[in-house]
């Protein structure tokens, strides 16, 4: 198996998928600056399945995924975005980084 990283995004006050908010997935650099290595959009169940291209590979150290929210809850949002930062030990595994959200908070797991 190879390393992959995978998001689902829920509405907690709606009670169903938060769809069309955009990602950006970036990995900690020796340098300490971060680079953009992925992107994508949540569908409609939420899910962004492919932040990284097919023949791309996940290599151990810290990554950032950055939800852009603003646009999810115009007119009012609170947060602009909401960066997940996280690191990666095991290239072997699946990262399932779930984000539960609504207009004035959010939590976020280690999902399977």
């Amino acid at each position: 198996m190879t390393c992959k990283i995978t998001t689902h995004v829920l509405d907690l006050v709606q009670g169903r998928p938060a769809n069309n908010i955009p990602a950006v997935l970036e990995k900690l650099g020796d340098s300490y600056t971060w680079k953009s290595i992925g992107k994508g959009t949540t569908n409609d169940d939420g899910r962004i399945d492919d932040l990284i291209g097919e023949n791309d590979s996940i290599s151990k150290g810290t990554y950032r995924l950055t939800f852009d929210v603003s646009s999810y809850f115009e007119p009012n949002s609170f947060y602009s975005s909401i960066p997940i930062i996280f690191n990666i030990t095991d290239t072997n595994r699946l990262y399932h980084v779930p984000l539960l959200l609504s207009r004035f908070g959010y939590s976020t797991y280690r999902g399977s």
